[in-house]
């Protein structure tokens, strides 16, 4: 009986740069609270899902736009890439994000590679209780 071949390969550190980059304009934007800073970080079809409160917040990902924007700056935004996994042309991102406008946020993004940059496909978050 053959062992199974090895799956894994070394992912070019470049990678983890290049995703952090991309998250850092999702936090840039948290920050300035204009949804336009933070759109470099994702791609036009991107969508986002989670829960505020008991409601459902769901749809194409100009929906978090409209929200950072009526939202305002969140100045005092502290957040931290808590891990980055990647595989080849895909990966996953989660951020730690506390007092954004005094709210603390679980965020996983996913993301992939399209024509050689990194781009936020999908976000999922949890809004923890005050």
């Amino acid at each position: 009986m053959s062992s199974p071949a090895s799956t894994t390969t070394a992912t070019d550190i470049g990678d983890y740069d290049a995703i952090a980059a991309v998250v850092q304009h999702y936090i840039d934007g948290a920050r300035s609270g204009r949804g336009v800073d933070m759109k470099p970080a994702f791609h036009e079809d991107a969508t986002i899902y989670g829960y505020v409160g008991p409601d459902l917040f769901a749809g194409p990902i100009q929906g978090l736009f409209d929200w950072n924007d009526q939202n305002g700056p969140a100045s005092g935004i502290v957040s931290r890439i808590v891990s980055i996994d990647v595989a080849g042309t895909v990966a996953s991102v989660r951020l730690e994000s506390d007092n954004w406008t005094g709210h603390r946020f679980t965020d996983f993004f996913n993301l992939l590679k399209v024509d050689d940059q990194w781009k936020i496909m999908n976000k999922v978050f949890h809004l923890h209780a005050a």
